[in-house]
């Protein structure tokens, strides 16, 4: 007969947690995030910004205002976040004093909640301390392209807009589709779109690469297997980026045109959808979303404005792929990660292995777990480089 391991719950339950185990190992982690976030520097971080922002002539200057406004409210939260967590912590050691001295396990399912939450929001803030770029905690401007696929390519690039869509709601994200370019048939050639929220560019800075597609093609009349191809890209979005570049418009080619697809009453009314054309790079960027074609000519100069400097960084880079990633053909042998929806149902990531069969749930934004495994292998392929 095998030993016994010790005290079980039923069949199919998870097993007993060691509290005292699990409030000394939280205990340890919090003390680390406080050190990677720097507790003792925000407090003194926020004593400067709380003057600043009571000074009379604040809004004199509204962008400093806002930088000013912005950080506080980012400082007050990691310091609340740190605040919350060390509280609760002491409340479940409070708890387990209680069980020990009275010998009372009824308090155990309580303790053993609280538990579970304090790691599950731990684990969420240790993903900082992976990320390593100036801007990771910023906006992100990204693009979709398909690729090689046809018909099933352009339908494979919508599915992915609305991945990354649902995706950033569910991490409370505002995301704003600045341009999307029907099919010829069905779907997408491209789509670009801002996201806004903390962290934003070196989270989706993670999913930046080529994405494969394996199906039975529903544009297939005898019902074949298609493998289709659509990519990735992702730069920082900066409010304002003219201390970084100047855009001259004799360099720019103004197109303008009726916009096509979703986007509100405007739409397919006026010639108000912009396409600008950087002569000197050939970048081109187009907005068709915004409600007349002033606004959307201001949002498609932010945008190549991104697309600008993201390039001068790049190019005082020893490599590309610090910011902008490599750049790598849209088709076989490429892809970051394939999505197979038959003759079996399994989402893989290449570069890290990660993997699961829940393959509608990743297609419906549930992409947290390959968002941070490839966070966790880059953080390791800059150590090891150190």
């Amino acid at each position: 007969m095998a030993e016994d391991d010790g005290p079980r719950r039923g069949a199919g339950q998870p097993d007993r947690v060691d509290i005292p185990d699990a409030l000394s190992s939280l205990t340890r982690r919090l003390r680390e995030a406080e050190h990677f976030l720097g507790r003792d520097g925000l407090l003194e971080r926020r004593t400067e910004l709380e003057k600043a922002a009571s000074e009379p002539g604040l809004w004199d200057d509204a962008d400093h205002a806002r930088q000013v406004t912005t950080e506080l409210g980012q400082v007050n939260e990691d310091i609340e976040l740190l605040a919350g967590l060390s509280e609760k912590l002491s409340d479940a050691d409070t708890l387990n004093l209680l069980i020990e001295e009275e010998s009372d396990d009824s308090l155990r399912p309580e303790v053993e909640e609280v538990l579970g939450d304090l790691d599950r929001r731990l684990s969420a803030l240790e993903l900082r301390s992976l990320f390593a770029g100036p801007y990771d905690n910023g906006d992100a401007v990204a693009e979709i392209h398909a690729g090689a696929g046809g018909t099933d390519a352009q339908d494979w690039a919508e599915m992915m807009l609305r991945m990354y869509t649902r995706w950033a709601e569910r991490r409370g994200f505002d995301i704003e589709v600045e341009e999307a370019t029907p099919g010829q048939e069905a779907g997408l050639l491209s789509a670009t779109f801002i996201v806004k929220g903390r962290y934003a560019f070196g989270l989706l800075a993670a999913e930046r690469g080529v994405h494969r597609l394996v199906r039975i093609s529903p544009f297939d009349a005898q019902h074949r297997r298609q493998t289709s191809f659509a990519s990735l890209d992702v730069v920082p979005f900066l409010e304002d980026v003219s201390d970084e570049v100047e855009i001259d418009e004799k360099d720019l080619r103004i197109d303008t045109y009726r916009s096509s697809g979703a986007g509100g009453q405007h739409v397919n009314k006026t010639d108000s959808a912009v396409r600008l054309t950087h002569l000197p790079t050939g970048i081109v960027v187009s907005c068709q979303n915004q409600r007349s074609q002033h606004q959307n000519k201001a949002k498609a100069m932010q945008v190549l404005g991104a697309k600008l400097a993201e390039r001068q960084r790049a190019e005082h880079q020893a490599t590309l792929d610090q910011l902008s990633g490599d750049r790598t053909d849209n088709a076989w042998g490429n892809q970051i990660r394939s999505y197979v929806l038959a003759p079996y149902q399994l989402v893989k990531d290449l570069r890290t292995n990660e993997e699961t069969g829940n393959v509608e749930a990743v297609l419906d934004g549930d992409l947290d777990a390959f968002v941070e495994a490839e966070l966790r292998r880059g953080a390791e392929v800059r150590r090891n480089n150190d």
